[in-house]
């Protein structure tokens, strides 16, 4: 039976995508629910899996080729004919048929043929067994006395031996990806199309941190192992704040100006394809529990490309943590449409004059850049020291005072 094997649904907001890796070749087996082909869009990469055991009797896009939504991208054979395609590589190489069952992630298997490391011999961590980058990237640590005779003796006219002719300047020209296009173009068109300013403040993190040791145990436990985190603070700062301020949570449409009666913030993710965003929906009505089981699920599905795109599309509000790779103070770049972004960055000891004396405490950057077209400088310093106000005494997120 044959079976057309289409593109996934793209929104509105996703014109087109591109065929990134095909995985599978014509007549190689496949078993229902394996990855066969990765689409690459603008926002996120689509992972397109098999519709039943069989096997690819033609592709008809292939890698590098733009495909728009629900287009046919290759024909599938299901039944006796990817049997048979099973049945002869079983019989030929018994040993390699663990290796074909082997859940692999995209990012693992990339990294593993630059390693010519062989993906059978990864233990994986992820669902099912599925190998990780982070799988790979151990075993490869695991095992350095394999790789060094290799890098001793390279082979004569092997890639090796002709980087040890030339020396250490190494250079490498890799097309960019179609995320990192499309990442580019946005930070181009928020810098040249707003009037952006930056206003800072700091914060005092000493009473969110006692009130975080005081009751993690007892919230961890509560909350069926869900961690308390500074980031639910933040956020939940920042819907009260935006509530106050409803101009900052608006956004510019043309000639109009566009207020948002709801706090969707997206909160940024950094990944090994580039910087997503997905959002939290209504945040202004999630608890704390929620907030941090959200954010933590949105990072371990963004790792492994599982994010969809409806997840990251829209927003009235972003959040940004420069602070978790030891950034002390930047200036992060709106959100387009949005007319705010808030960046966190890393708690450091500082002394302070506190009450005529000096003391040491643990204290925070806070960055606010904003459109000043829509904004003026007061409602976004009035914005960001209510923040301020809201984590320096965290009883008042509660109490919305």
């Amino acid at each position: 039976m044959s079976i057309e094997i289409k593109a996934p649904t793209f929104p509105e907001s996703v014109a087109d995508g591109t065929v990134a890796t095909w995985h599978k070749k014509p007549g190689e087996a496949v078993k229902r629910d394996e990855l066969i082909v990765d689409i690459e869009t603008d926002k996120v990469v689509l992972e397109v899996v098999a519709p039943a055991d069989g096997s690819i009797a033609e592709i008809i896009k292939g890698e590098g080729e733009t495909i728009l939504s629900n287009e046919v991208i290759a024909r599938f054979v299901e039944g006796a004919a990817g049997q048979a395609a099973a049945s002869a590589p079983a019989a030929s190489a018994p040993a390699a048929a663990p290796a074909a069952d082997k859940a692999v992630n995209p990012a693992a298997r990339k990294l593993a043929e630059e390693n010519n490391v062989s993906t059978a011999a990864v233990a994986g961590s992820g669902k099912d067994g599925r190998v990780l980058k982070e799988d790979v990237a151990n075993h490869l640590k695991s095992a350095p006395a394999a790789s060094a005779p290799a890098a001793q003796a390279p082979v004569a006219g092997s890639p090796a031996a002709a980087i040890e002719a030339v020396g250490d300047r190494v250079e490498k020209r890799v097309p960019m990806t179609r995320l990192r296009k499309r990442i580019a173009e946005r930070l181009l068109e928020a810098s040249s199309t707003t009037a952006m300013l930056t206003t800072f403040n700091e914060v005092n993190m000493a009473p969110i941190m006692a009130l975080r040791a005081k009751y993690k145990d007892q919230f961890e436990k509560a909350h069926g192992g869900t961690r308390l985190g500074f980031m639910s603070f933040f956020v939940k700062a920042a819907a009260e704040a935006l509530r106050r301020f409803p101009q900052v949570n608006a956004s510019i449409d043309n000639n109009d100006i566009v207020y948002h009666g709801y706090q969707d913030i997206g909160v940024a993710v950094s990944t090994d394809k580039g910087l997503v965003v997905p959002v939290l929906r209504n945040a202004e009505n999630m608890s704390l529990a929620g907030i941090e089981s959200t954010i933590r699920d949105f990072g371990l599905r963004a790792r492994d490309g599982k994010l969809g795109i409806e997840e990251m599309s829209g927003g009235t509000f972003t959040i940004t943590n420069g602070g978790t790779f030891g950034s002390l103070l930047s200036t992060p770049i709106l959100n387009l449409p949005q007319s705010a972004i808030l960046g966190m960055h890393k708690i450091q000891e500082r002394p302070m004059a506190v009450n005529g004396k000096v003391e040491i405490l643990p204290m925070m950057y806070l960055a606010l850049s904003y459109d000043h077209r829509l904004l003026d400088g007061k409602d976004a310093v009035q914005f960001l020291v209510a923040i301020k106000d809201l984590l320096e005494d965290p009883a008042r997120i509660l109490l919305e005072i």
